[in-house]
């Protein structure tokens, strides 16, 4: 049979010793990317618009949005013919072509 060894613990200087080294190496770098983002926020005026009003504005970036059920219901709104065979590239290519010629209404 064989005996069981007793463990032996790493001394306690050595322990947190490691433990200062984890809070040095990963907390502080975390805290400081989270207050330099804290900064960012509170500066006036956004440089960028509003997400949702560009997607509403762009029609590339509303068709990219959707779904081939989607795109083929758009298709049905503006009164195409033809879009049942098409798939998603060339369904949107003529979408955006219509949208460019007419104004935007109903999407």
């Amino acid at each position: 049979m064989e005996r069981e060894r007793p463990l032996h613990p790493l001394p306690r200087g050595l322990v947190e010793l490691y433990g200062l080294l984890a809070v040095l190496i990963v907390l502080v770098p975390e805290w400081l990317a989270g207050g330099a983002l804290d900064l960012q926020d509170g500066e006036e005026g956004d440089l960028l618009p509003s997400p949702a009003a560009a997607w509403r504005r762009v029609p590339e970036l509303l068709l990219a949005s959707q779904s081939v059920r989607e795109l083929r219901s758009t298709a049905r709104r503006c009164g195409l013919r033809g879009y049942g065979r098409l798939g998603r590239g060339p369904l949107t290519a003529l979408l955006l072509r219509r949208l460019r010629r007419q104004a935007p209404t109903g999407l």
